[in-house]
């Protein structure tokens, strides 16, 4: 049902270096860009994770409550993500570990404050 998310930024540049970097751990790439818009996947078909400038020119803000979970295929993507995130100035939410019975999760927040899980059900 979720074609794309789309997440602000106060620095495209920086927010851009994250990604490409974050995503490249688990071989996923730019799919399009322009000057206050980047978007992430590998299928266009398929959801997609966006970083841009706010098309009102004020502010990006960290919504309150909102989180986007990205899908991994394994506990040891979790734990890549989760390392790349921190690595590159994120900020921890929640070391990599069994989360209930059904998922292995991880949470960090990106250089913007947004907060990103990083999920993968358990096997």
């Amino acid at each position: 049902m979720i074609a794309y998310t789309t997440i602000g930024t106060n620095d495209y540049e920086k927010a851009q270096g994250f990604y490409d970097s974050l995503f490249g751990e688990i071989g996923v790439g730019q799919m399009w860009s322009s000057d206050t818009f980047t978007g992430y996947g590998t299928d266009p078909s398929k959801p997609m994770f966006a970083v841009c400038k706010p098309h009102d020119g004020q502010d990006a803000t960290a919504g309150n409550g909102t989180m986007i979970a990205l899908a991994c295929p394994d506990k040891e993507s979790v734990q890549k993500l989760y390392n790349k995130a921190v690595e590159l100035g994120g900020t921890d939410e929640g070391a990599p570990g069994p989360r209930g019975d059904a998922f292995y999760m991880a949470y960090a927040r990106d250089l913007d404050g947004n907060k990103l899980a990083f999920y993968t059900p358990n096997k």
